[in-house]
């Protein structure tokens, strides 16, 4: 068993110090505090406006660095004022925890000795709370399961614990992101692990204790706090298609070079024709959808959700590009006319005519049934070219 010496000294040499940030929280605060000072003095505490006697118990903690805001903000905000402070006295790690008591600080020197074991010094450390297990409370699971599935539907990143406030940030690597102002909430610790990832920042989980003491405080609001999540997510969704996949493909061409990026991330060279030929049919078929305006989003959460070739997807999805979109409306009007049984011509000059709403029904049912009609055809030519043209592998013999 490590000494608390030995971790207070190891926690130097990584310039690592623990962020605290506690609202009201009376009843649980000593024994957080107290467990951490047996491995460390070099705390940070961020005292959220408590508005319960937490100021007079913070008097005992005269070692400590304490900074009180005057007004509850959220507990985002104290971590970014928290991490700001750090930064300003040299750290470049910090550990944070929770001081509801939910928290054993006991487990610390779990990430003093994942970071030493890790090759890359800059990585994200989230504590796994294991959900599964049965004193874990349902609507806490629920939350971390909701919260998974859209940080890796944003990340691809198959962590088992998104939520848990036990965590090693890389401060200094993380200091040039210029976060959200407004994610001042526990929205926050999602916006991180999105942004870390984004930026290159190896994310990870592991393995902590979790308790739910009955003198628990939790400021958690699962309806408001989880609305602001999915708000957050629905916006990294849109950054990510429109800006983050382009910019990744656009490095990854400049890398590899044309031929060799079209072979391996266009084609997916490693990919089957079945499943080349389901990613050309997903993005025929969003792409000719009445969803304007979501494609690309769409187009890449299924591709990502149903673990097709994001590349072909979204190439394909672009059939709706703006030079093609008065021929998708006119052919899905047609389309419509025909389907529907009405003898009402529609010509191209229409769609710049203010009356065209006449045939919004028309639109609706003829786009759904073309794009389902293209998305097989497409789909069929594809799946046919992409076998006889796909190398055959050559079997050695003995």
């Amino acid at each position: 068993m490590e000494s608390t010496t030995t971790i207070a000294e190891r926690l130097k040499q990584l310039k690592c110090c623990v962020v605290l940030a506690t609202y009201n929280n009376e009843m649980t605060l000593p024994r957080i505090l107290n467990g951490v000072l047996a491995f460390t003095e070099e705390i940070i505490l961020v005292n959220d406006g408590s508005s319960d006697v937490t100021p007079e118990l913070l008097v005992n903690y005269p070692q400590l660095i304490q900074i009180h805001l005057p007004k509850n903000r959220g507990k985002g905000n104290a971590l970014k004022v928290g991490f700001k402070k750090a930064l300003a006295l040299g750290y470049e790690r910090a550990i944070t925890l929770d001081t509801d008591g939910q928290h054993f600080p006991e487990d610390l020197p779990n990430f003093v000795n994942a970071i030493e074991a890790s090759e890359d010094k800059n990585t994200f450390l989230i504590g796994d709370r294991n959900m599964n297990v049965a004193d874990v409370l349902e609507s806490s699971a629920r939350g971390n399961r909701i919260s998974g599935f859209w940080v890796r539907s944003v990340t691809g990143l198959q962590l088992t614990d998104t939520q848990s406030g036990f965590r090693m940030y890389p401060i200094k690597a993380l200091q040039k992101i210029n976060f959200l102002r407004w994610t001042k909430k526990f929205e926050f610790e999602t916006e991180v692990i999105v942004r870390a990832h984004w930026r290159g920042i190896t994310v990870k989980n592991i393995p902590i204790k979790v308790l739910y003491p009955e003198d628990r405080v939790s400021h958690f609001r699962p309806f408001m706090d989880i609305a602001r999540i999915v708000v957050l997510i629905i916006g990294f969704l849109l950054m990510k298609g429109l800006y983050i996949i382009p910019r990744d493909y656009y490095r990854r061409l400049k890398k590899k070079g044309f031929k060799k990026f079209l072979a391996e991330d266009f084609l997916g060279s490693k990919d089957s024709p079945k499943k080349k030929a389901l990613s050309i049919a997903l993005g025929v078929f969003l792409g000719l959808s009445p969803l304007w305006g979501f494609h690309t989003v769409i187009v890449i959460f299924l591709a990502i959700f149903l673990k097709l070739n994001k590349v072909i997807s979204f190439a394909f999805s672009n059939i709706s590009l703006p030079p093609f979109i008065p021929f998708v409306l006119w052919a899905s009007v047609r389309t419509g006319n025909f389907v529907l049984g009405e003898t009402s011509s529609f010509s191209m000059s229409e769609l710049t005519d203010f009356d065209a709403i006449k045939h919004l029904e028309s639109y609706l049912v003829g786009s759904v049934v073309l794009s389902v009609t293209s998305a097989v055809v497409f789909g069929v030519v594809g799946y046919l070219i992409l076998k006889v043209v796909q190398p055959r592998k050559v079997t050695r013999r003995e």
